[in-house]
């Protein structure tokens, strides 16, 4: 999937996905898309683990370019994330997430996300529900 120009809209804003170090990158697979995201400062526990949470945020984050990549001129919101994490991961590590669609409706949209650590290994699993919704942001995806 081509996400170049939700990329390109998303580096104009100052976002979670910037505070938080993630990286987006297209797939040759039309019904997925890639992320990264560092485990550090911003994304650990103080016990030096990832953050559950930071991993929902990255899940969550990346589904949505995914929804705004496949239908353009739409807003999409997250209306469900749910995960399971299954392996600490330790700070100094990166994180991939891999998104793939599994339910592309007229309002919504349903993706399973996977998250590996740098060894490959899943650490977590997310199921992410975007809604569409008219809303009016600063400036129109086109």
């Amino acid at each position: 999937m081509d996400i170049s120009n939700i990329v390109d809209f998303l580096s104009q804003e100052q976002a979670l996905s910037q505070t938080l170090g993630m990286t987006f990158l297209s797939t040759s697979d039309p019904d997925t898309c890639m992320a990264t995201m560092p485990v550090d400062e911003r994304t650990r526990q103080p016990f030096g683990v990832l953050s559950g949470g930071a991993t929902l945020a990255l899940a969550e984050t990346l589904a949505g370019v995914g929804s705004l990549a496949m239908c353009p001129g739409e807003k999409y919101v997250g209306v469900n994330v749910s995960g399971s994490h299954v392996k600490a991961v330790k700070e100094g590590d990166t994180i991939t997430a891999l998104a793939r669609i599994v339910h592309r409706g007229r309002r919504f949209h349903v993706w399973n996300v996977e998250v590996r650590n740098t060894a490959g290994e899943i650490i977590s699993t997310v199921s992410v529900t975007n809604y569409a919704v008219s809303i009016k942001p600063r400036e129109v995806l086109a």
